[in-house]
């Protein structure tokens, strides 16, 4: 039996900058109601309406053929991979943060230029996820595009736990106060220009890593995801079970046209 979609429509209530890099959208409305039987930090899809429609048109997903049925050009929303931050249920609100790279991409124009009441669809399964299995020790890396997931990784675990958490941004004003009970190693990297590369997967290679009762999550760039599954699987014999890699963005390829090339690489043995 296939997972409920759920689909909601809500609208801008506030927008607030974390970091020169770095906004939150809080978006509110009656639909926040559907997400609270989810879990923070899973992955989603927002849609933002083309210019001068005020309402989400949701296109239907073809299961069978893996892919979504198109809509009118005219109404046919932008679909990205995101994730919500949070959720209030008392106020109905969730917030969504987006790294500002500019105008190039859809997702970060439109929150740069995001106002009160503008509205948002986010798609996303029905039901609880688990983010990461239970170990002693943790790795978590990815940059910027990953802090709401390893934020809500590192909101929910235990005292117990002992982490590494690596971390590239623009630069030291672009860092985040990430909240935990666990025992962490917070390491921040400073890289200007993400698009010509990262020092994420050497960062890793020096680390000293555990050989028990361990568990990697990496989110980042296509190659450096890649790149530090490699290292992983290959050259320290990580399990398939210890490590779960993925990849939000392809440098210089837009989300629509690189999925098939990160969903591959998801799904990697090696």
């Amino acid at each position: 039996m296939k997972a409920k979609t759920i689909k909601a429509e809500l609208s801008v209530k506030k927008k607030e900058w974390l970091t020169p890099h770095y906004i939150r959208v809080t978006l509110t409305g009656e639909d926040v109601q559907l997400i609270a039987n989810t879990t923070v930090g899973v992955n989603n899809k927002i849609l933002i309406p083309p210019k001068g429609v005020d309402k989400i048109y949701f296109p239907e997903f073809d299961y069978e053929k893996g892919q979504w049925i198109p809509l009118p050009e005219e109404v046919r929303p932008i679909v990205r991979t995101y994730t919500h931050r949070g959720i209030d249920l008392d106020t109905n609100e969730i917030w969504i943060d987006f790294v500002a790279h500019g105008e190039e991409g859809p997702a970060s124009a439109w929150a740069l230029h995001a106002t009160e009441g503008d509205v948002l669809g986010v798609l996303m399964r029905d039901g609880k996820a688990e983010l990461y299995p239970n170990a002693d020790w943790y790795l978590l890396a990815g940059d910027a595009t990953a802090i709401p997931v390893l934020g809500a990784i590192l909101e929910s675990l235990p005292a117990k736990a002992r982490v590494v958490c690596v971390i590239e941004v623009h630069g030291k004003a672009d860092e985040q106060h990430l909240q935990t009970v666990a025992e962490v190693e917070q390491v921040w990297l400073h890289n200007a220009e993400p698009q010509k590369g990262s020092v994420l997967a050497d960062f890793v290679a020096g680390l000293n890593l555990p050989r028990e009762s361990r568990f990697a999550y990496i989110a980042a760039e296509f190659a450096t995801v890649k790149a530090i599954r490699t290292y992983l699987r290959k050259q320290r014999n990580w399990t398939r079970e210890e490590l779960y890699a993925y990849s939000y963005w392809k440098a210089g390829v837009a989300e629509e046209k690189s999925a098939a090339d990160r969903q591959q690489e998801k799904n990697a043995i090696t």
